[in-house]
């Protein structure tokens, strides 16, 4: 028969007098439920004596990636994201040869400008 170390026989490694109300886990806590705009609730639990200003008004969803809200009715806003733009989008927003040529003399002005100062 093999035997190994001092543990009692029946008793778990770690295992002692202390519960888990020892533990603090059955602490009294409160339930706060947040929103998504997808329509997610979330619950988040919070110390029952925890002051209401350290209660967080938004968090971010696990299920969706989106911030929630404490109010159902109006969760916060699915933010709006930019589309993403191709090359062509890019040079049609270009300027023109003129304007580019006006640009570029201007700042030739204010650089001289600048070395006559100095």
């Amino acid at each position: 028969m093999a035997a190994g170390g001092n543990a009692i026989r029946g008793t778990r490694v770690g295992a002692g007098p202390m519960g888990e109300q020892d533990h603090g886990h059955h602490a009294d806590r409160i339930a706060i439920s947040y929103w998504d705009a997808m329509g997610h609730e979330t619950v988040r639990y919070f110390a029952a004596g925890v002051d209401e200003a350290e209660i967080p008004e938004i968090i971010d969803s696990p299920h969706s990636g989106l911030p929630a809200g404490r109010d159902k009715e109006n969760p916060p806003a699915v933010a709006k994201t930019e589309p993403y733009k191709t090359h062509l989008a890019y040079v049609k927003e270009r300027r023109t040869d003129e304007e580019a040529e006006q640009l570029l003399d201007d700042a030739l002005q204010q650089l001289r400008d600048r070395r006559g100062q100095a």
